[in-house]
């Protein structure tokens, strides 16, 4: 078979079920207890062979994803090609429908997607364990996104276990105006929790038991997010949408990640829908979104 010229590979947004936040380390990062799920929004990676290592990005806010040296994917391109000695020849085009800044990993479901499209492109066959460790070098959420399905990660969220799930999950997203930067959710989560006892993150065996035998109702009675005090502190306006959620029937309501994506989980796709217009009606939020859950991870479309 001819080399392709072209790869394009599909990864999910993910959704943090359970995120428990301990102290601040010496190092500046904080261990996790981050019990991943991953979602059915997804951004799309198309590598395609080049002269020279350039991005483009099209889709719902792509003018805020930097298309230089510091976006994931470029750098996934990077490290894999230093890996293999090889220069990173190649147009990466990305196709936006994951949240940018918004707490769902779209700027590391990018990296993930990038370094398998190359990889394929490339013909270069690294092992998959070799593959986690540079996710795990460029991020926290990297290695989950090119896992998917559902996992726990512990340490700073990279060394990931995987997890049963019973049956699906649905959900809706409320996508707010603007992003929040995570490194200043974290920071601030340190400023209100300053002289507090911080206790070791673990995970929840009852979250794990929800996911586990697919129970939505006690999933929902699960839901926990260490950084949603911080998040709303920097955005009080996120507690109107997730008060517009759960007054329109959602089981739970939650800040994804570091935010401001609000997440809702309901009971069905017929209850998604009904939340989701009911929180476009409120004006709390620009765009919500249905979804599902778990979804599969980092996967080639094209080759």
């Amino acid at each position: 078979m001819s080399a392709p010229t072209s790869v394009t590979v599909r990864v999910p947004a993910k959704v943090n079920v359970q995120l428990a936040v301990g102290a601040a380390r010496p190092d500046g990062f904080h261990d996790l207890a981050n019990v991943f799920l991953a979602v059915s929004l997804y951004d799309e990676v198309t590598a395609t062979r080049a002269a020279a290592l350039t991005i483009t990005c099209e889709g719902p806010d792509a003018d805020k994803v930097p298309l230089d040296r510091t976006n994931l994917a470029a750098r996934a391109a990077e490290l894999l090609a230093a890996r293999h000695g090889i220069e990173p020849a190649v147009h990466l085009h990305i196709a936006k429908d994951i949240p940018v800044a918004g707490g769902m990993a779209g700027g590391s479901a990018d990296g993930a997607g990038a370094l398998l499209a190359c990889d394929a492109l490339w013909g270069l066959d690294t092992p998959r364990a070799e593959l986690l460790e540079i996710c795990a070098e460029l991020g926290s959420d990297v290695p989950f996104s090119l896992v998917g399905g559902a996992a726990l990660g512990v340490g700073r969220g990279e060394r990931l276990t995987g997890l049963p799930v019973g049956g699906p999950f649905h959900w809706v997203f409320a996508v707010a105006d603007g992003g929040l930067s995570t490194p200043a959710v974290y920071g601030e989560f340190d400023r209100l929790t300053e002289g507090v006892d911080v206790p070791e993150p673990t995970a929840s065996p009852a979250l794990l038991e929800a996911l586990a035998t697919g129970d939505t109702t006690a999933l929902a009675d699960a839901l926990v997010n260490d950084l949603q005090p911080a998040a709303l502190s920097l955005r009080p306006s996120l507690a109107a949408t997730l008060e517009a959620g759960t007054g329109a029937g959602a089981l739970a309501a939650l800040v994804s990640g570091s935010g401001p994506t609000t997440a809702f989980l309901v009971k069905d796709a017929d209850a998604a829908r009904t939340v989701a217009d009911a929180l476009i009606a409120s004006g709390t939020c620009r765009a919500a979104r249905p979804a599902t859950s778990p979804a599969p991870g980092a996967t080639v479309l094209t080759a």
